[in-house]
């Protein structure tokens, strides 16, 4: 059976407070984006073996497949399966690709061992995966509050509107990301933000709070997000812990020519 993990976005991104665990609180309005997406291909087999193609993603036996399925396995005692995976969405890239290879796998297996698993205890398991993981269950816009995992139905109106996202050669890790951002708690809320709809977004501060220390280091990444306004974005913004940049846009925008620079990879979806 093949299933498609597609990328989000993050639209908005506050970093709020250092927990005693060692994790962050956020509010964060993930945003899945179907038109980019992996190929994940998991059949039953007589022993488990699992295979990457396409962009390189790092260890295979570290890959969070490999991890949904152990875990799918202990906890149900779950046949042997095959696993084959075809990465398109940039890693690394503040994209969810991983996260979402995950949650599919999670799916997927639920689905061809008939296991009828509940979505609450699907999202339960993806959570013991990653603060991302959650939120590609339902798949559905969602704000991501705690750690990430604590999800919150909320629709941004972004029906018809075309997406440009730009990933350039660079990667940024999670820690790098968090070991330069200044948390703190803004005056309005995120959603509240968010509910003055996309035309308001820029001057009402719906902004990604890791900008600020990433474009610093990487000044590619704040040109992009330039171009991407100079463009006609109605909003543009950094995703996740970046280095992707996205750039939303009206309907009937021509995105034909909008470009990155040198290497970077451009997609163009709609919602």
């Amino acid at each position: 059976m093949i299933f498609y993990p597609n990328c989000k976005i993050n639209i908005g991104l506050d970093v709020l407070r250092r927990r005693a665990d060692g994790y962050h609180d956020i509010g964060t309005l993930m945003m899945p984006v179907a038109g980019l997406h992996d190929i994940l291909e998991i059949v039953p087999s007589a022993e488990s073996h699992f295979a990457q193609s396409g962009i390189d993603a790092g260890a295979p036996q570290q890959n969070l497949c490999v991890r949904a399925y152990d875990l799918m396995r202990e906890r149900f005692g779950i046949p042997a399966a095959a696993i084959h995976l075809h990465k398109i969405i940039p890693p690394a890239a503040g994209l969810g690709g991983g996260s979402s290879d995950a949650a599919f796998t999670i799916r997927g297996l639920d689905k061809i061992f008939s296991l009828g698993l509940p979505v609450e205890e699907m999202e339960r398991l993806a959570a013991g995966l990653g603060s991302d993981v959650p939120v590609f269950i339902r798949n559905t816009p969602q704000l991501a509050t705690g750690r990430g995992e604590v999800l919150t139905p909320f629709d941004p109106q972004l029906a018809g509107k075309k997406i440009v996202i730009i990933a350039p050669p660079v990667r940024v890790s999670t820690a790098e990301a968090y070991a330069g951002v200044a948390a703190r708690e803004p005056a309005v809320t995120l959603s509240e933000r968010l509910a003055a709809g996309i035309g308001a977004w820029r001057e009402r501060g719906v902004e990604n709070a890791f900008e600020p220390s990433i474009f610093a280091r990487y000044p590619l990444l704040a040109q992009i997000k330039g171009r991407l306004y100079a463009a006609g974005a109605l909003y543009a913004s950094m995703s996740g812990s970046g280095a992707a940049v996205y750039g939303i846009f009206d309907g009937g925008a021509d995105v034909a020519n909008v470009c990155g620079v040198g290497e970077a990879e451009v997609f163009t979806c709609e919602f």
